[in-house]
């Protein structure tokens, strides 16, 4: 069963105005069957390839005389990062014949990582990342207990058997680490990957201190800060920035790290049902984690997202921004009925935020709880949020 995305309807609207464009993601995150469900509202004919085909790869042998032969057709090319000297090839086609909505390419890591769009596609692409379930995609499946268990991964999000998605969860990481960064041009060993990536869970939502993270590892500091940044770059680990500016505070300048999907977490903590789950002592930091990326992902890249922390130990889970106006401050917190913190007052009256909120896993509606203080949860806080 196909569970539409909160990205369907966007990628087909820009599809109109742009050559080129880029859906990226982790690996197994849904990206080839959003596009060919994609595929089927475009007007026209459309041709696939999946460049871990030796068939479809080998059509790509001769790229400029291929893609003439199939001007009059959408084409959809998958793994791209397997083609990194394709883009400029890209760009001159673009440029000969210049039709909107002529390529959609997908590809497991970031614009920085698979290829200079900035300089050799620039004004002919637009990329989108297509994240693991919001809670939004699947509400009508799950409840948020199950999504918080599981992630939002499709294939293990649809298993309810622990053993199965253990095995799929190992399988999955196991070629993130030999294969995928490796072909992105890591070259850290797999098993000094693993071990760090190990470490990070049982640091989430921590301020990110790689010094400690190297030492640990037994490797130099460039070394566990590079993997970390692919990491990021290929969607699996989030780094949330702290918030600055002039307000005459010293403020933590480290950003947080996170990986991002909960199960995924989960799965390296080994918490296989929602009861071991509640037991964790990082509960609180889980609980956090989900709600910072299920806030993330549903709503989107039109807002800028950061932490509030200062060096005096007052600390906001998220603020989002539109622009320059601070819309919301928000606190993760596990608990039916929280209490106003000293933290959020300190943040209230630094960011000045249109709403405050404290994020709780069940409220039938949202409620005040003061001034501008607000009990909800993270859905109902991005519903608001969208309302803005």
């Amino acid at each position: 069963m196909y569970i539409k995305r909160i990205l369907e309807d966007k990628i087909l609207s820009v599809l109109s105005y742009f050559p080129a464009v880029a859906v990226l993601g982790p690996r197994q995150v849904g990206k080839t069957t959003l596009v060919k469900e994609i595929s089927k509202r475009i007007v026209g004919e459309t041709i696939y390839l999946d460049l871990e085909n030796p068939a479809d790869l080998g059509a790509l042998t001769h790229p400029v005389e291929f893609l003439k032969s199939v001007s009059h057709k959408t084409v959809i090319i998958d793994e791209i990062q397997r083609r990194p000297d394709f883009f400029p090839v890209l760009r001159s086609v673009i440029d000969q014949n210049r039709v909107n909505g002529r390529f959609i390419l997908l590809g497991s890591a970031s614009p920085e990582l698979l290829f200079q769009s900035n300089e050799t596609l620039a004004g002919r692409i637009v990329s989108y990342e297509l994240t693991p379930f919001a809670h939004l995609e699947i509400q009508q499946l799950a409840n948020f207990r199950e999504h918080w268990l599981k992630g939002g991964f499709p294939e293990p999000f649809n298993l309810d058997e622990y053993t199965i998605r253990k095995i799929w969860y190992k399988s999955f990481l196991s070629a993130y680490f030999e294969r995928d960064l490796r072909l992105l041009g890591l070259g850290t060993s797999p098993t000094n990957l693993q071990r760090l990536f190990q470490m990070i869970a049982s640091q989430q939502g921590s301020l990110l201190n790689v010094s400690s993270l190297a030492n640990s590892l037994g490797v130099s500091m460039p070394v566990a800060s590079n993997a970390i940044s692919f990491f990021e770059r290929s969607f699996i680990v989030r780094l949330l920035q702290p918030w600055h500016s002039s307000i005459g505070k010293r403020l933590v300048k480290k950003p947080k790290i996170y990986i991002r999907d909960s199960g995924i977490v989960n799965y390296l903590l080994n918490l296989f049902n929602y009861e071991t789950l509640l037991r964790h002592p990082m509960l609180g930091s889980l609980w956090e984690g989900y709600v910072v990326e299920d806030l993330i992902n549903t709503l989107g890249d039109e807002y800028q997202y950061f932490f509030y922390r200062t060096a005096d130990g007052a600390e906001c889970d998220l603020v989002i921004y539109l622009r320059n106006n601070c819309l919301a401050a928000i606190d993760a917190k596990f608990t039916p009925q929280p209490h106003r913190t000293k933290s959020m007052s300190i943040t209230i009256q630094d960011l000045r935020p249109i709403s405050a909120f404290y994020a709780v896993p069940d409220c039938q509606t949202s409620y005040s709880l003061a001034d501008n203080q607000f009990v909800a949860t993270p859905w109902q806080i991005a519903d608001i949020i969208k309302s803005m």
